[in-house]
């Protein structure tokens, strides 16, 4: 197994392959169910139920059609044989920009240091396939807290954007 970055406790930043599929998926689920409570409180019940039906199944989509399409480059980090985070990676060249497009840890794993492990790995790939920025976009409600300080730490700025929303 290729090993691309240590991080304490074991834990290792490596290639993605399909057999960790379903890990990823349910780890994904678990680590944005939080995310998913604070946005439905940010938009008002009404509103985040017809905007997210059923937010389990659109989100397990989404992560698996990154992590099938060739355009994206997705590691994870693993303890043992557990998978507990992943990061997908996005190049757009004619911009000469780079994206964190998605990246999630299990709950279980969470402030152990592993998004700030991602979140650097990321960086590190970026600037070596000739990226010269970099862009991640989270939500600006209680449930995206956790994320805007890791990106934060590692250097982003925020770029203010406004998005309303209205029942009609």
């Amino acid at each position: 197994m290729h090993r691309v970055e240590e991080i304490p406790n074991r834990v290792e930043i490596e290639p993605y392959d399909a057999s960790r599929l379903d890990a990823v998926v349910r780890l994904s689920l678990r680590a944005w169910e939080p995310v998913f409570e604070s946005i439905e409180k940010a938009m008002g019940s009404d509103i985040f139920r017809e905007q997210h039906p059923d937010w389990r199944v659109t989100q397990q989509s989404a992560v698996e059609s990154v992590c099938s399409d060739e355009g994206f480059h997705v590691r994870v980090a693993s303890e043992g044989s557990q998978t507990v985070g992943f990061v997908a990676l996005k190049l757009h060249p004619e911009e000469h920009m780079g994206e964190i497009h998605m990246i999630a840890v299990d709950p279980d794993f969470q402030r152990r240091g592993i998004a700030t492990a991602l979140t650097n790995y990321s960086l590190a790939w970026l600037k070596k396939a000739g990226m010269t920025t970099v862009v991640v976009d989270t939500g600006g409600d209680p449930g995206h807290a956790p994320a805007r300080r890791t990106y934060e730490s590692a250097g982003f700025r925020l770029f203010p954007i406004a998005r309303y929303f209205k029942r009609l």
